[in-house]
């Protein structure tokens, strides 16, 4: 009995021995046992190209930001402004008058008196007939402007660079224009003649006629004033432009409207 449990108990161990030693040689275990790091290593490799995709996108936001930089716009070249020259000022002449003498409303003795001047009075020149025998002035001492004869006053500059001035008469409406005007020809002369206007004394100053009449083959322009009811004018026939002639009652303040002459 002893014996039988030896032999059993050796068989035992021997079981195990050869247990072991088939554990220890077998190849299939150890081989998939290595295997395992070509999955970890797969793995990994896995997670590389996961991590290489920022890279990619990252190249393609560089090439986006380059293509949208702005092309530069060049810089306008400034353009030199001229320089302007500036114009001379004119310088109108001036007078000083030489003795006394009327200051008018026209450019005549037949308009009504405007101011007194007197030796050593000065004044500036703003224009003057078509002959240049009348100036039309701005006396240094009022604030109007009336017509002075050349022929009384010194002149400094030329009169000629002003132009033909043309000026208004004072209006009156205190009397009536004249009526039943009438021109009669006799020959070379030619007779006005009007309905007398009635007015006091102290305002009456008569009757002014501006005409231009025919004499040497010009048209002459000239200015006349009567106290009387008509007036007679030299006035040939010769001219190619016809003769003819305005006509005012005056009286101390002014002029009333003119009346065409109905001239012959």
């Amino acid at each position: 009995m002893h014996r039988c449990l030896h032999y059993i108990y050796l068989s035992f161990i021997l079981g195990v021995l050869l247990s072991a030693c088939n554990n220890s040689n077998t190849t299939p275990t150890l081989t998939a046992t290595e295997i395992l790091p070509a999955a970890s290593t797969a793995t990994s490799a896995s997670t590389l190209t996961q991590t290489l995709a920022p890279t990619t996108t990252s190249t393609s936001t560089v090439t986006s930001t380059e293509t949208r930089t702005p092309t530069q716009t060049p810089t306008p070249t400034q353009s030199l402004t001229p320089t302007i020259t500036p114009t001379p000022t004119f310088t109108f002449p001036t007078i000083t008058t030489l003795m006394q003498a009327n200051c008018r409303y026209g450019p005549a003795k037949a308009y009504l008196y405007a101011w007194g001047m007197y030796p050593g009075d000065t004044g500036t020149v703003w224009g003057r007939n078509y002959s240049g025998t009348w100036l039309w002035i701005q006396p240094d001492n009022i604030e109007y402007q009336c017509w002075i004869a050349a022929s009384v006053v010194e002149i400094q500059g030329d009169i000629f660079t002003l132009r033909v001035a043309s000026t208004r008469l004072p209006h009156s409406t205190l009397y009536g224009p004249p009526q039943d005007v009438t021109a009669v020809r006799d020959g070379e002369s030619v007779t006005v003649s009007w309905q007398k206007v009635n007015m006091t004394e102290d305002d009456n100053r008569g009757y002014m006629i501006e005409a231009n009449v025919c004499q040497n083959g010009n048209l002459i322009w000239m200015a006349v004033a009567t106290m009387e009811n008509f007036y007679t004018f030299t006035d040939e026939t010769t001219c190619p432009e016809a003769s003819n002639g305005l006509l005012y009652t005056v009286e101390k303040h002014g002029y009333t409207d003119p009346v065409p002459i109905p001239w012959p």
